[in-house]
């Protein structure tokens, strides 16, 4: 009966919810909303002295250590491979829920044979397009360059998932209760906000990555394929792609080889936004109404979900702790009976015992008395 009550009052609430929002569409069309001023062409450039990574392919041993620091940094589930397992290399290995970073290895025909590895994890771009589609701002650039993510914000609708050109965040979907989304957060909240380098970075023996403010970053890199012109293509990924990215790269081959896109461009998620929502006001100004309403009855649905799972877990448990209570009982019971059993036994049989030495010393002692002569006269 509570639940078909619950259930009444969520058709309530949605229709109210339903009337509220036909009734905002008509007062936006009688007032003739103006422009939506979220709407914006801007390129952002990024925060000043923001950091990030450089990632230079050709130094890169493909040794796994990065993902070892990634797993232990952020105390990531166990992997089915150690690793110290470098088969796994012969995969193309995508970031998931457990693995926030991977190196694969390419093998590019220009080298006649030799192999690059390349890390993969979150390129942090300037304006991400995962947060760009995040209604909730779940997902946010902060200004030290990391882009992090907030759990409690997020409705698991996963369209950070689809809007990702670089195809990275992961989904849990082997947990049932609380579920997120999970990527690389350059080591935000561990080690980036107590002033320490990614664990990646740190770990690295070869140095292949290094961690600094992205423009001088962006001029390191540079400096270095000017150098040596011979090792590197005249290109540092991530410094005009998709808007640019916190994650930077320089290739002794072009990227296209080494499994990273190459057709993204350099305008950011926003600016494929600014003109269709800008065109349509109406829809811009009710789609926060429209997506907090469906957000309140998401979670309010989750949050029903959960107690009922909770409730339901506790009362197994219960259960089971009742009758594993009831056999611990009985076996208790058993198990004194038969010791007061045993007891008896022994004790019986020591009685019987006893009774058998005394019954064969007094019949020993019986032949042992000496006869008496009583028809002999004294000399």
């Amino acid at each position: 009966m509570k639940r078909n009550n619950e259930g009444q009052s969520m058709k309530i609430s949605r229709r109210k919810f339903l009337g509220c929002l036909g009734g905002a569409c008509a007062g936006a069309v009688m007032l003739g909303a103006g422009p939506a001023s979220g709407a914006t062409d801007k390129q952002f450039h990024g925060y000043p002295g923001s950091l990030g990574v450089l990632h230079d392919v050709s130094k890169c041993i493909g040794c796994r250590r990065c993902e070892a620091a990634c797993n232990q940094t952020n105390g990531l589930p166990a992997p089915d491979k150690s690793f110290t397992d470098l088969s796994v290399l012969e995969e193309g290995r995508r970031t998931t829920a457990g693995a926030y970073t991977v190196v694969n290895r390419f093998f590019p025909e220009e080298k006649a044979g030799k192999p690059l590895f390349v890390k993969k994890q979150c390129n942090h771009c300037l304006e991400p397009a995962c947060a760009s589609a995040c209604f909730v701002k779940a997902l946010k650039k902060d200004k030290s360059g990391a882009v992090v993510y907030d759990e409690s914000l997020c409705v698991g609708c996963r369209y950070c998932m689809i809007a990702c050109p670089f195809n990275i965040p992961a989904y849990e979907y082997n947990d049932p209760l609380t579920p997120a989304v999970s990527k690389c957060t350059l080591c935000f909240s561990t080690r980036l906000r107590v002033g320490k380098k990614p664990a990646c970075v740190e770990i690295c023996p070869k140095e292949a990555l290094m961690f600094g403010e992205r423009d001088k970053l962006v001029k390191a890199a540079w400096k270095q394929i000017f150098k040596y012109p011979d090792r590197y293509v005249s290109h540092v990924y991530g410094e005009h792609e998709m808007g640019g990215t916190s994650w930077l790269y320089i290739s002794p081959v072009v990227f296209a080889k080494i499994g990273m896109r190459e057709d993204l461009g350099v305008q950011p998620a926003a600016a494929f936004t600014a003109g269709p929502l800008s065109a349509v006001p109406i829809v811009v100004g009710l789609w926060p109404v429209l997506l907090t309403g469906i957000y309140a009855i998401s979670r309010r649905k989750d949050k029903i979900a959960r107690e009922e799972r909770a409730a339901a877990v506790q009362a197994t448990v219960t259960e089971m702790q009742a009758e594993m209570t009831r056999r611990l009982e009985t076996q208790k019971e058993k198990l004194t009976r038969e010791k007061e059993a045993a007891i008896s036994f022994e004790v019986k049989k020591a009685l019987e015992e006893a009774a058998r030495q005394i019954a064969a010393t007094s019949s020993g002692d019986a032949g042992d008395t000496p006869s008496v002569d009583h028809g002999a006269k004294e000399e």
